[in-house]
């Protein structure tokens, strides 16, 4: 029995090698984002919201994902940006983070890339509110190209102490 235990955390452990310094890339207009795929569970096609009176004005909200309630976030109004109509290539990229499990509507996907921590820059300092740090923890060069690479945690809520205050209830249960 033991050495099962150690098969699977050694597999476990394997699993978050293989997403260590990859991205989930997605593009809003001609931006294009980056996620980290850690937080990533899955990639799902749009479908029906439910919305949720007296919410943040980027919370579209709630979806049922095989029987579990999701909370959706539309990145692009989250972020500032220009809305864009849903259509057969907007998807919903499902994240999980320290246990709160979101979906992200997002214009399109782009691809998994791999960043090497020395590719990626601090965010520059400008005037628009997602480059300034808010939402963006850093900038990933990739080849000619440059990925905006979000925080996920600031990309769903605006108060850390969330956070931390399910992080608490966790241990306490």
């Amino acid at each position: 029995m033991e050495e099962n235990l150690d098969d699977l955390e050694l597999m476990l452990e394997e699993e978050a090698d293989t997403r260590l310094g990859k991205y989930m890339t997605f593009g809003l207009g001609a931006d294009v984002f980056g996620i980290e795929l850690k937080y990533v569970n899955e990639i799902i096609q749009m479908q029906q919201i439910a919305p949720i009176p007296e919410v943040e004005h980027f919370i579209r909200g709630l979806i049922n994902l095989r029987g579990k309630i999701v909370p959706v976030i539309d990145v692009a109004d989250r972020l500032g940006k220009e809305p864009f109509d849903y259509n057969d290539r907007t998807c919903i990229i499902v994240i999980e983070v320290q246990g709160v499990v979101v979906g992200l509507i997002t214009e399109r996907i782009s691809e998994v890339v791999s960043i090497e921590e020395e590719d990626i820059l601090p965010p520059p300092n400008t005037s628009k509110g997602y480059v300034n740090g808010k939402f963006i923890k850093g900038i990933g060069k990739v080849g000619d190209t440059v990925k905006l690479l979000l925080d996920p945690i600031k990309l769903i809520s605006d108060n850390i102490s969330d956070f931390a205050d399910k992080s608490e209830d966790d241990e306490e249960e």
